[in-house]
């Protein structure tokens, strides 16, 4: 290993054990290795820059950022609660099995798994405490797994960002993850099943008779924003990027005028919180366009495609193979560390052996929505716990089945190509 790449690791192991920042530990490795290597600083800058302004795909981040704010505080958290509630609510932990339909709901709005979790998740917890009879940490648990469905389903921040990476096509990502995403829903929904029962959980409420079509009715409106969004992006309408700004636009058509739940006034909130949020996120891309420069100076990902080539793996073993290493690093790394740094070196060595880049997309997406879950980092697990009191360790004991349910489902798709790839052929993408 050269000097550089020892200064690189070095300093990133040691920011992330001081708890900094990973934007600011990727940065700050990045720029050290430009210092002990001594190149030019303003090639630096020229570098990220020029990524950061050369792909299109980013321009989608900020206005998914932005849809889901607005949906956020126009109040419709409520409306689609009570609609879960009609629909799967009478059922023996009844709540628990309500919050993961609500998650499903939301991941057209959110994209996000952390979003997800701090805010409908947290309500969730509230409501499977509260009404349902849950014990928090199980809640907590319940909540955090179905968090992770928001990623997989259309539209998702993750997807975008991987096909700015692969070169994939966002439109059939976004195809490509709703049977998985579904699948998730249902392993989840069979964890929480088992539990109820083990637990001898209430059979939940649901709604009063006569109140079911009303709850649905209600929902309809917020309802319609995945399918002009799907619709339009399918019909060719618009593009997958440009379909964020569609959203954050019937977004606010539907808050301010139609629905009336949110004023003109609020709008500025909603978009001061987007900046500061975005402003995170184009950080952490920023910094690790700065790591993933100076592993491609290293010759790294060269190295790696010959070291793949070498054990002359089969597409099948290369894909078991790289689960495995991504599910180890998720339980140690920010998933969003090895979106943007690991990815990118294992891209050649996906074309090399004919894998498709958008079974590969979504698999590696489920792989890190699974890390997020997993002890002893599971960003989710600290960020729900953190909002609702729930011990930590007694939540890690708790989210334990649905990860090896989640993994089970994972190893399946794997296998099963077809499971993730036959909606897009059926509509004709390949």
């Amino acid at each position: 290993m050269t000097i550089g790449l020892t200064v690189l690791f070095t300093t990133f192991i040691v920011a992330s054990l001081l708890r900094l920042p990973i934007a600011l530990a990727m940065f700050l490795s990045g720029a050290l290795y430009f210092v002990v290597t001594g190149q030019d600083p303003g090639l630096l800058a020229d570098s990220v820059m020029g990524q950061m302004t050369g792909i299109y795909v980013l321009v989608a981040i900020p206005m998914f950022v932005l849809a889901a704010n607005i949906m956020n505080d126009s109040g419709i958290s409520e409306r689609l609660w009570g609609a879960a509630n009609a629909l799967v609510g009478r059922r023996r932990g009844g709540t628990g099995h309500v919050s993961v339909v609500v998650s499903i709901i939301f991941s057209s709005m959110t994209g996000s798994a952390v979003t997800e979790a701090a805010g409908p998740g947290v309500i969730a917890v509230k409501m499977m405490n509260q009404i349902g009879g849950y014990p928090r940490h199980l809640a907590v648990a319940v909540a955090a797994a179905a968090s992770v469905i928001a990623p997989v389903i259309p539209p998702s921040i993750p997807l975008v960002i991987y096909a700015m990476l692969s070169g994939a096509s966002v439109g059939t990502l976004f195809l490509a993850g709703i049977v998985p995403g579904l699948l998730m829903a249902l392993v989840i929904m069979a964890v929480v099943a088992f539990n109820a029962r083990r637990l001898d959980l209430p059979v939940g409420l649901g709604v009063p008779k006569g109140e079911g079509g009303q709850m649905l009715r209600r929902s309809f409106l917020p309802l319609t924003l995945p399918v002009v969004l799907l619709g339009g992006i399918w019909s060719g309408i618009f593009s997958p990027t440009e379909s964020a700004a569609v959203a954050s636009l019937w977004g606010i058509i539907l808050g301010v005028v139609i629905m009336r739940t949110l004023r003109v006034w609020q709008l500025p909130k909603a978009f001061d919180v987007s900046l500061q949020q975005m402003s995170a996120v184009m950080l952490l891309i920023a910094s690790a366009f700065v790591v993933n420069y100076a592993i491609a100076n290293e010759g790294l990902g060269i190295a790696l495609v010959h070291w793949v080539e070498a054990m002359e793996l089969s597409p099948l073993g290369f894909m078991l193979v790289v689960n495995g290493l991504l599910l180890v690093l998720g339980c140690f790394l920010d998933g969003s560390v090895i979106l943007l740094v690991v990815i990118p070196l294992l891209l050649p060595s996906v074309k090399a052996l004919g894998i498709d880049l958008n079974y590969f997309g979504v698999i590696v997406i489920i792989n890190f929505m699974i890390g997020l879950i997993t002890p002893p980092y599971g960003l989710v697990l600290f960020v729900l716990s953190s909002l609702t009191g729930a011990p930590l360790q007694k939540v890690f004991a708790s989210i334990l089945p649905f990860v090896f349910a989640l993994i089970a489902l994972l190893l399946l798709m794997v296998l099963v190509p077809d499971i993730i790839l036959f909606l897009p052929h059926m509509f004709g993408f390949r």
